[in-house]
């Protein structure tokens, strides 16, 4: 009798292990995938002086690549030697039906902790930046 119920309950739990383990929960729901990528700046326009600590604003005028582009974040490119800033705009991996990009601009915050000449920069093409000098008093 000890014999059977040793066996019932091996049994029993094998059977319930199996069907645990055997469970199908790979319904996983993955997002789309969303690329990124440096789109050229067209202009700069902000303060061309300001006073240490004071947050100065400057809008940044770009064209992304699709319609479908939409501002993402400021990333820090760099031009041979030279680094600078550059627009950082997301892109949906599926196709893009809209029309034709327009211009569209970000707002970049720049505060400067000490006086002086300082020189904000964007990427304007493979080889060259925008520039937009700013004098902090």
């Amino acid at each position: 009798m000890k014999n059977f119920k040793l066996k019932s309950v091996l049994v029993v739990l094998f059977s319930g292990t199996a069907l645990i383990s055997c469970s199908n929960n790979d319904d996983k729901v993955t997002a789309p995938v969303e690329n990124t990528k440096i789109s050229l700046a067209t202009e700069i326009k902000g303060p061309a002086a300001g006073k240490v600590n004071d947050e100065l604003s400057y809008d940044i005028t770009y064209t992304p690549d699709t319609a479908c582009g939409v501002f993402n974040k400021f990333a820090e490119v760099t031009i041979g030697a030279v680094k600078g800033l550059g627009v950082d705009v997301k892109y949906p991996s599926d196709v893009c039906t809209l029309q034709t990009p327009q211009p569209q601009k970000a707002v970049y915050k720049f505060k400067a902790t000490a006086k002086g000449t300082f020189e904000i920069k964007f990427k304007k093409s493979e080889t060259e930046f925008l520039t937009q000098k700013v004098v902090i008093e």
